[in-house]
């Protein structure tokens, strides 16, 4: 994809909206959807990685209560014909096909590979890449086995929804609470993943979030992993003009 001149490329990851609570997260909302309202007037393209919510469940029927203002953006946006994409992350893991039916963005379950203006990126939500993130792993196990998504669809969604999000907030092997200080260029998992994957092709620009922390780190000749950091401490986004990415406040 090239970019056309003026145009820019977002990204954003880890809102966890609805945590701890609706309310208290509201403000949070009304401030990335302003972000989503500015930057749709020189946006080509929209990426958020994960974590939109603190907690997602699709029913044959039915989906979360909330959020009307956030969806209904994206929606706008989305209708404009400015395409977003969105990745799955361990919080909204178990989203399936409403994105893409009611709001016409695509959705990834894993990282995915694209190219702008001859720069290629590896962009994905970053949960259980590297060689630890071992609360991930674990509670990956238990979430994405088919008998317990069977299990917890026959639960009241009163009883299931309440559930989920007090065990999203309070459970750290869920939330990832355990892991929000910085390790350092060498113990950064990611970091440690990306320098993996140059091993076997070479990437421009590694893209993640997950690790609720901005940062920038070289892994590699021209080779930069960086992590978008998260819309609850930081308010960081990541851009890419179509020469340059970096980390921006929001």
């Amino acid at each position: 994809m090239q970019i056309p001149k003026g145009k820019k490329i977002y990204f954003s990851s880890d809102n966890h909206l609805g945590a701890p609570t609706k309310e208290e997260s509201f403000p949070r909302e009304k401030k990335f959807v302003k972000w989503l309202d500015e930057i749709k007037e020189d946006a080509a393209a929209i990426f958020l990685l994960g974590d939109l919510f603190d907690f997602w469940f699709e029913y044959k029927t039915v989906v979360p209560k909330g959020f009307v203002r956030t969806l209904g953006k994206l929606a706008e946006i989305s209708d404009s014909g400015i395409p977003i994409y969105f990745f799955v992350g361990n919080h909204d893991l178990w989203m399936n096909d409403y994105f893409e039916k009611e709001l016409n963005i695509p959705t990834f379950h894993d990282s995915k590979e694209f190219t702008f203006n001859n720069k290629t990126f590896l962009i994905g939500h970053g949960d259980g890449k590297g060689p630890y993130d071992k609360g991930y792993k674990r509670m990956k196990k238990v979430f994405t086995n088919r008998f317990s998504k069977w299990i917890y669809r026959w639960l009241h969604p009163d009883i299931g929804m309440r559930l989920a999000q007090y065990l999203s907030v309070k459970n750290k092997l869920i939330s990832g609470n355990e892991d929000k200080n910085f390790l350092g260029d060498n113990k950064e998992w990611l970091a440690a993943y990306a320098k993996r994957k140059l091993k076997s092709k070479h990437y421009d620009y590694f893209v993640f979030g997950h690790r609720h922390l901005p940062m920038e780190i070289k892994v590699g000749d021209n080779s930069t992993y960086f992590n978008l950091g998260d819309w609850i401490n930081h308010y960081t986004f990541g851009v890419f003009d179509g020469e340059n990415f970096e980390i921006k406040n929001f």
